[in-house]
């Protein structure tokens, strides 16, 4: 249609997951909620040695498997080790992931009504 544009909508403004818009466009904050992932924990503690005790279902040659090595990396899906003896690196699968263990203190953080706590968990704890 000659010389007639279609009214430009406005971009909303960016609302944090969780959060409460007004029908005035004013944003209130939701509850604070913990958010301790694995992934989290284990990028806290890169460079330590960990075992990790992984299980495979349905797998014929071993269905489960440990791994020994120094983290380097972690993602949502996804571990990245390497073993200081062979110098082999390995890319583990979170979804195999059972439990991981250290023989020394871990670091690990957590939010908090706001605030991040930091603790060193001694071995024996």
């Amino acid at each position: 249609m000659g010389g007639m544009s279609m009214p430009s909508a406005a971009t909303p403004p960016a609302v944090p997951s969780g959060s409460y818009v007004t029908p005035q466009g004013a944003v209130f904050p939701g509850p604070q909620r913990e958010e301790s992932y694995i992934e989290n924990i284990l990028r806290l503690n890169r460079g330590k040695m960990a075992t990790f005790y992984m299980t495979y279902e349905n797998n014929r040659e071993w269905n489960a498997k440990i791994f020994k090595g120094v983290i380097e990396a972690a993602g949502r899906d996804h571990i990245v080790i390497s073993d200081p003896s062979t110098g082999m690196r390995y890319l583990l699968l979170m979804l195999n992931l059972d439990y991981v263990t250290f023989n020394e203190q871990i670091n690990y953080e957590y939010p908090f009504h706001g605030q991040t706590i930091t603790q060193s968990t001694p071995l024996n704890a």
